[in-house]
């Protein structure tokens, strides 16, 4: 009886400690509770190596990151991380990724111009876990990017860069995708739709049921090229719209934080205000 009731102890314990440490975690990270992860997008750091990027992404409070292919890799690694990196230099990145606590989870904005780089870029994102890839293919490719999603169970977001880029019309990637699986879809960058004179909540509304992932911004200006980030919640944006929007849509998916604003000053720290800025967009859910 009495290791009966030790045995009853010790699993009432367990299950406390799990409980507790759910709770803390849905504290943390209420967005995941939605199905968002919100990430660090590595170009926020791109006058750093990835290593350094990393430990900005725990000091913004983070725990995922969306890669681009040209930064630096740092660590004592040669290279960028470009996805034809070679075997033992991706296995190095995964150690140090789980040692910081940091999960490679998008990567973009990459665009291979031939049929045997996308195969490529799907194995490298496969072995590197990734979830979501950012892209701005050529119309040829869409086939393609459709049988690879399927196969690999891989997401595309179509991003948009300001106009005149290919994309950066929402009617252009509404097109691009009608008709195509559930996993090809739109990287919506918020920024850039602003730059570019659109309003954020009526791209959502074009682009509905296929959002995949989201470049997340505030800017201080619309229509404006040269507009430039602010804190969340202190622009032109309208966050609380854009997460109701988004809520509405039952998106679930990544939202990589872009913070351009000074980034290649490297005497400006921006940790500060994405900490607020995430900080609001939490305050909304």
């Amino acid at each position: 009886m009495k290791t009966l009731n030790y045995s009853i102890a010790v699993l009432v314990f367990l299950l406390t400690t799990l409980q507790g440490f759910a709770q803390s975690t849905a504290d943390a990270f209420p967005e995941e509770a939605l199905g968002w992860k919100i990430a660090i997008q590595a170009s926020t750091y791109r006058r750093l190596t990835f290593i350094e990027t990393l430990d900005k992404v725990r000091a913004c409070g983070l725990r995922y990151v969306e890669a681009f292919p040209q930064q630096q890799i740092g660590g004592g690694m040669e290279g960028t991380t470009d996805f034809k990196m070679d075997a033992q230099t991706r296995q190095q990145i995964k150690k140090i990724l789980k040692t910081k606590d940091v999960q490679w989870i998008s990567y973009g904005v990459v665009s291979p111009t031939n049929e045997a780089d996308w195969f490529r870029l799907f194995d490298f994102a496969k072995d590197m876990g990734i979830q979501t890839i950012v892209s701005e293919p050529k119309p040829e490719f869409l086939p393609l990017l459709e049988q690879l999603t399927r196969e690999y169970g891989i997401k595309v977001g179509i991003h948009n860069h300001a106009t005149p880029t290919p994309y950066w019309n929402p009617e252009t990637v509404h097109t691009a995708i009608a008709g195509r699986g559930p996993s090809i879809g739109a990287c919506a960058d918020i920024g850039h739709w602003m730059r570019s004179g659109l309003r954020p909540i009526a791209c959502l509304q074009l682009l509905e049921g296929r959002l995949v992932s989201f470049h997340m911004k505030d800017l201080n200006a619309i229509g404006d090229l040269k507009a430039h980030d602010v804190s969340w919640g202190k622009g032109k944006a309208n966050l609380k719209k854009i997460s109701k929007e988004m809520r509405r849509q039952s998106f679930q998916g990544i939202i990589a934080v872009e913070y351009e604003y000074r980034r290649d000053d490297l005497a400006f720290d921006s940790v500060p205000a994405i900490r607020e800025s995430v900080a609001y967009f939490r305050s909304l859910l």
